[in-house]
């Protein structure tokens, strides 16, 4: 797939999934029983160990249809090499050019984190796919409101502050897709292998978008 075909999957599917597996073991079980509840974007941060590699393994054998991206990049040279490994997105909690532009060279979809008004419309005029308003708790589903009435041409995604049965409140409020990190994966629930916990999570979270 292509940068616009890989951001049309994403905006359809509206879920992604932050994933900061502390054991790089059980990351296939994670991203499986998520997609078994239909959350099938998984951002695998650079925070996990190993996370390049994991990369690699995860994008040849999970389900294709599974859309395996890289989060917390941070630098053009971690952005490549992630795409290289397999990555069909890239995701930063920080908008820096060089990012975008890097990303963009290998017709990848890039997601900059932005906070303020004038970082968010400087990253769509840098070319940015879909804009990562992060931390988005600190700012409310009032602010996407507030933004997007002058900037309606901006696609915006809250990572932070979105819970299992808000995500469809987020898109009403004109979130384009929701990330979920940790009110998505239950630690309790991985530690224990309880990965129907995640499922069900997954169910929550679609339902909520589809109501």
């Amino acid at each position: 797939m292509n940068k616009e075909n890989i951001l049309a999957e994403i905006l359809t599917r509206k879920a992604v999934a932050v994933i900061r597996a502390k054991d790089p073991g059980k990351l296939k079980r994670i991203i499986e029983s998520l997609a078994e509840g239909g959350i099938t974007v998984a951002e695998i941060t650079m925070t996990v160990p190993n996370a390049i590699q994991l990369i690699e393994k995860m994008s040849n054998e999970v389900d294709k249809n599974i859309i395996i991206g890289v989060g917390s990049v941070l630098n053009r040279t971690t952005a490549i090499e992630a795409i290289k490994a397999g990555a069909k997105y890239v995701v930063s909690p920080i908008m820096k050019k060089e990012i975008i532009e890097a990303v963009h060279e290998y017709d990848v979809p890039v997601m900059p984190g932005c906070f303020t008004p004038t970082e968010i419309q400087t990253a769509y005029e840098y070319g940015a796919d879909i804009i990562k308003v992060f931390p988005a708790d600190a700012l409310g589903m009032s602010f996407f409101k507030s933004i997007l009435a002058p900037m309606p041409h901006l696609r915006l995604m809250p990572t932070g502050g979105v819970t299992l049965t808000n995500p469809g409140d987020w898109i009403k409020a004109g979130a384009c897709a929701v990330g979920l990190g940790s009110a998505l994966l239950d630690s309790k629930a991985i530690n224990e292998e309880n990965y129907s916990v995640l499922t069900a999570n997954a169910k929550q979270v679609m339902l909520s978008i589809n109501k």
